[in-house]
């Protein structure tokens, strides 16, 4: 089985401690830090549908640390957006095992 694995099942993935902790910008451009746009783009326009989208699911995937999540992603956005965002199943069943309210949540 850990044969058939791949590096989206292996790879370690942050959840934050609690949605309240998500203070991030809600309006306005953002640049992403190297360290969770190491390749491609970092700006992104979050009044932008399309970008914020984009912008979420690239946070969520490639955060390092809890801290990314904090400074990065805004709750009511995450709530906003959760059903339309294209993640990893793991990732999505990883924070709704912590955060079962984004199941019910936009």
């Amino acid at each position: 089985m850990a044969d058939d694995w791949t590096y989206a099942d292996r790879r370690p993935y942050v959840v934050a401690a609690s949605l309240r902790d998500l203070v991030g910008p809600a309006h306005g451009r953002i640049v992403l830090p190297p360290t969770v746009a190491w390749t491609g783009r970092r700006e992104y326009d979050l009044d932008d549908p399309a970008d914020v989208r984009v912008l979420y699911e690239r946070v969520i995937v490639e955060a390092s640390d809890a801290s990314d999540l904090q400074r990065l992603l805004d709750a009511d956005t995450l709530r906003r957006l959760w059903s339309d965002l294209f993640l990893p199943g793991r990732v999505r069943t990883t924070w709704e095992a912590r955060f079962p309210e984004l199941t019910t949540a936009a």
